[in-house]
C-alpha cells in the first residue's frame, strides 16, 4: 500500500506539473518590480500600469520595491531565477549608464524592452529670484565662476546627475553636484536655496514654475515643450544635449514568447485607458507611447550614445 501510495502521488504530482506547464500565461500572479523607493515617478508609473493591467489579465499584478545601489539591486532581483515572465521590470534610462559607473552587474542588454509609457526631458531650472533670466546668462556665470554653481540632482547615477555633468562638459564649466535621494528632495533643496539650480525633469517641478517660485531657463529636448513655448532647448544654443527620464516595462532576456506577446498587448490596452492617462498626467508625467520595436530602437540608440558620453565624462560613483 505504501508503494502504491507513492506511485499514485508521483503520478498526481506529474499530472499537476504538466497541467501548470500547459496553462496559458499567466498561470499565477505577476510581480512588477520597481528598483526605487515608493512614491517616486517610477513607483507611481508602475502602480498605475499594474492597476489597469489587472483588468486585462486572468491573474493579479502586484508591485514590489527593491531600491538600492542606484537601481542595480532591483534589476538584479528581476534577473535572479528562471526568466519565466513572472517578474516584470519597470525600466528607466539609468539602466543604460549606472553599470558604466561600476555599480552592479545587471545591464540593459539583460532585458527585453516591451513598451514605453512616459518621457520627460531634463531642464535647467533656478529659483525665481535668481540673477539669471536666460540660459546664456547662466552659462556665462558658470564659466566665470568655477564650482560656484551648485546643482541638485536625484542622486548619483541618475539622469539629472548625468545631464548636469554633460552640460558642464559642453559649456566648459565646472559645477558642484549635490545629490539628493530622489527628484522631490532635489527640488526642495532648490526651493530652500540650498543649491542654485537643478537638472530635474521639468514635469516634476512644473507646478512650482507655474506658481512663480521657480523659472526654467532651458530644456534638454529635441523641440521646445508645449507648455514652455518661450523656453529654448539647449540644441538651439549649439549644445546637443538631449536627456530625459522615460519609463516603460520589460522582461529578462529569455522570457517565454507568450509572456512577451501578452505584455505587449496588455501594455497597449493600459496606455489607451483614459483612467491610466489621467493618473499619469495628474502626477505631472508626460505620456509618450512606444511599442516594442520603437522602444527597443530608442534604447539601443541611447545606449551607444551613453557609452561614448560616459567615456568622455569619466563619471564614477
Amino acid at each position: 500500500m505504501k508503494i502504491l501510495r507513492k506511485v499514485v502521488l508521483g503520478v498526481l504530482a506529474g499530472t499537476l506539473a504538466a497541467a501548470a506547464a500547459a496553462a496559458p500565461y499567466p498561470a499565477k500572479q505577476v510581480e512588477m518590480v520597481v528598483a526605487y523607493q515608493p512614491g517616486g515617478g517610477s513607483d507611481n508609473t508602475a502602480r498605475a500600469v499594474a492597476e489597469v493591467a489587472r483588468a486585462h489579465l486572468p491573474e493579479p499584478v502586484y508591485v514590489t520595491n527593491k531600491p538600492g545601489a542606484s537601481g542595480s539591486i532591483g534589476w538584479s532581483y528581476v534577473l535572479a531565477g528562471k526568466p519565466d515572465g513572472y517578474k516584470v521590470l519597470l525600466m528607466n534610462p539609468e539602466m543604460l549608464f549606472v553599470p558604466l559607473m561600476g555599480i552592479g552587474r545587471a545591464t540593459i542588454e539583460d532585458f527585453q524592452p516591451i513598451a514605453r509609457f512616459t518621457d520627460d526631458p531634463s531642464s535647467i531650472t533656478v529659483r525665481a529670484d535668481a540673477p539669471w533670466n536666460t540660459i546664456d546668462e547662466f552659462i556665462a556665470y558658470a564659466r566665470a565662476n568655477p564650482e560656484t554653481v551648485t546643482v541638485s540632482n536625484a542622486g548619483n547615477g541618475t539622469i539629472p546627475h548625468l545631464a548636469a555633468a554633460a552640460l558642464a562638459s559642453s559649456i566648459g564649466a565646472t559645477f558642484t553636484h549635490v545629490p539628493y535621494q530622489g527628484s522631490s528632495p532635489a527640488i526642495m533643496g532648490l526651493m530652500a536655496g540650498d543649491v542654485k539650480a537643478t537638472t530635474v525633469a521639468y514635469a516634476e517641478l512644473k507646478q512650482y514654475v507655474e506658481s512663480g517660485k521657480l523659472k526654467t531657463l532651458a530644456v534638454m529636448s529635441a523641440q521646445r515643450l508645449q507648455g514652455l513655448p518661450n523656453v529654448p532647448t539647449f540644441k538651439e544654443g549649439g549644445h546637443d544635449l538631449q536627456f530625459s527620464v522615460w519609463r516603460g516595462i520589460g522582461l529578462p532576456k529569455g522570457a517565454p514568447e507568450e509572456a512577451l506577446t501578452t505584455w505587449r498587448e496588455v501594455a497597449r490596452k493600459v496606455y489607451d485607458t483614459p483612467a491610466f492617462q489621467k493618473t499619469v498626467t495628474s502626477q505631472n508625467l508626460t505620456l509618450s507611447w512606444a511599442d516594442t520595436p520603437a522602444f527597443a530602437a530608442d534604447i539601443a540608440r541611447q545606449n551607444e550614445a551613453f557609452k561614448e558620453l560616459m567615456k568622455k565624462l569619466d563619471l564614477k560613483q
